[in-house]
């Protein structure tokens, strides 16, 4: 007969012959009920391990596989993969909007307060004070959002807009942990996708045809900015709720030309007064 020790190391063991010397992956797997991967395979970004393909537009993905399979060797393989290439950093800032009135009965009613609208002032102030060369402006079409874009605008001659409905706030996932107030699953399958869709076309390393770094600006809203960060950064999306967003706020993501993505700033909002800052 042998103990629960003996058996133990005995399953140890018999892991270690299967899996390939991943045992403690697979016996960490099962204790939280979740399905092993072999390290060969590829993880989910849940896993830690960096996805350099999370906006589609890793180089080799590019290339069609009826060209792949005609390639003879490394010498032609490596000048197609150049013209697949980004060659820019992206700078996405990512704005909320001011604080607005929280009684307003439609969106319509739900304008910037006298404190939301020196806020934005203060945000456009700061953008403007970086000496950047802006490319764009695109914020959500709810009235806070573009009312925050008219104000920051001012500060920012010459730089075009435009208007989105991808980034009206919704719920985009179900947070974990659960929050207090139940929202019906119909809500988060309908705004989630609309949210989805609007990190996959807006948050992706720059075109091949881009030849300087850019500079963009989203003025949109707390719940849409925070799940962005998490599917920018690959960390679970359902955490989403974790994080909070002062009103005014302007949180920096940089975007390599290799995918590699950065979050230079959360929130910021220290080009505010304390008696200014807010987050309603």
């Amino acid at each position: 007969r042998t103990g629960p020790r003996a058996r133990g190391m005995s399953m140890r063991r018999a892991l270690q012959l299967l899996a390939g010397g991943s045992a403690a992956a697979l016996l960490a797997a099962v204790a939280v009920g979740k399905p092993w991967v072999d390290s060969n395979e590829p993880r989910s970004n849940n896993g830690g391990t960096w996805d350099n393909n999370w906006d589609k537009r890793e180089p080799q993905s590019l290339i069609k596989l009826k060209k792949r399979n005609q390639e003879t060797g490394e010498e032609e393989w490596e000048p197609q993969l150049h013209n697949y290439r980004a060659k820019a950093t992206r700078h996405i800032f990512l704005i909320r909007h001011s604080q607005y009135n929280l009684a307003g009965r439609s969106d319509e009613d739900r304008m910037l307060t006298p404190l939301g609208r020196q806020q934005a002032e203060l945000t456009g102030q700061r953008l403007a004070s970086l000496g950047l060369k802006y490319n764009e402006i695109v914020h959500s079409s709810m009235t806070r959002a573009v009312e925050t874009s008219d104000i920051i605008s001012k500060y920012l001659p010459g730089v075009k807009r435009t208007s989105t409905d991808l980034l009206r706030e919704g719920a985009p996932i179900q947070p974990d942990p659960p929050i207090s107030h139940w929202k019906p699953e119909a809500v988060y399958y309908e705004d989630g996708a609309r949210i989805e869709a609007a990190f996959r076309r807006y948050i992706h390393r720059a075109d091949t045809t881009q030849e300087e770094d850019s500079y963009e600006i989203f003025i949109c809203h707390a719940n849409v900015i925070r799940y962005i960060i998490c599917r920018a950064l690959q960390f679970p999306p359902e955490g989403w709720l974790r994080m909070s967003l002062n009103n005014g706020s302007i949180s920096h993501l940089v975007i390599r030309p290799n995918g590699r993505v950065a979050l230079r700033a959360l929130g910021d909002t220290g080009f505010m007064p304390p008696c200014k800052i807010t987050r309603s």
